[in-house]
């Protein structure tokens, strides 16, 4: 009779317990939901672009599989992608206002990289005066043209966004071109190789950057967005991030945690 007595306590303990963690787990979810949900009420309004930070983006953060989006390969243009691919990315052009949440790579394997220097071969590429906008319209040698790379290779100052240049980007749009695999750092000195298939081009506001908790050691923020008209962005001011933190090596600094205060940025107009 006690062993009858213990067994269908344990049972129901068991049940019990079962239910209190489906519940906890529920409500954990649905507080996930709120929180989404609430971020997205206490935001104004997009506002007109007036300015676009200038960057580029490679497979680190935007691709077909990534995480968190597991975007397809017709979102992002990858059954299209060439040199000097200029296309809005079609998952970005066809949700513009919409809120995601994007990865930026690991430290050591950025995903988001600043623009400093525009060298005077783009600005004398064409077709226009402007060497950025140069490089958008994939001009010669910047993306098109009968040598297309000719003008991509060791760009000075290509400098790769760990957590507090992110987080310095926080309530600024951005105007990227986005490769379709890694742009490739070099350090000592800093430059970088602009070469290589693009899946195109997408713009969007930094909503906020968090240090992310589901990766590696070496996993830098998770940048909540919303994505902006292509068209409009590019239509807007044209500025590069010229005080975007420089990393020392491809280690240092060991950069993932985005802290409360980071330094003013600083903006200057895209030549």
């Amino acid at each position: 009779m006690s062993d009858l007595f213990f067994r269908k306590f344990r049972s129901t303990l068991f049940v019990f317990a079962t239910v209190i963690i489906t519940a906890s787990c529920e409500k954990a979810s649905l507080d996930e939901l709120r929180t989404a949900e609430e971020f997205s009420q206490d935001l104004p309004p997009a506002s007109t672009i007036n300015e676009s930070v200038f960057l580029v983006i490679d497979e680190e953060s935007i691709d077909n599989g990534n995480p968190p989006n597991n975007f397809s390969e017709t979102d992002v243009n990858d059954q299209i992608a060439r040199i000097g691919q200029r296309q809005t990315l079609r998952y970005f052009q066809n949700n513009v206002g919409k809120i995601i949440t994007l990865y930026t790579g690991e430290v050591g394997d950025e995903g988001w990289h600043a623009l400093k220097t525009i060298p005077g071969s783009w600005k004398n590429a064409g077709p226009t005066t402007n060497g950025t906008r140069n490089f958008l319209l994939a001009g010669p040698g910047l993306g098109g043209g009968n040598d297309p790379e000719k003008y991509l290779d060791k760009i000075p100052d290509v400098t790769p966004l760990r957590a507090t240049g992110l987080k310095m980007l926080t309530g600024k749009t951005v105007l990227a071109v986005v490769y379709d695999s890694d742009v490739s750092i070099n350090y000592s000195p800093l430059n970088g190789s602009l070469k290589g298939d693009n899946l195109g081009v997408v713009a969007f506001d930094v909503l906020e950057v968090r240090r992310r908790t589901d990766g590696s050691s070496g996993s830098l923020p998770s940048v909540r967005i919303r994505i902006r008209s292509v068209t409009e962005a590019s239509s807007a001011r044209l500025v590069l991030f010229s005080n975007a933190p420089v990393p020392r090596s491809s280690s240092e600094p060991f950069d993932v945690n985005p802290t409360a205060t980071v330094p003013a940025s600083v903006f200057t107009e895209a030549p």
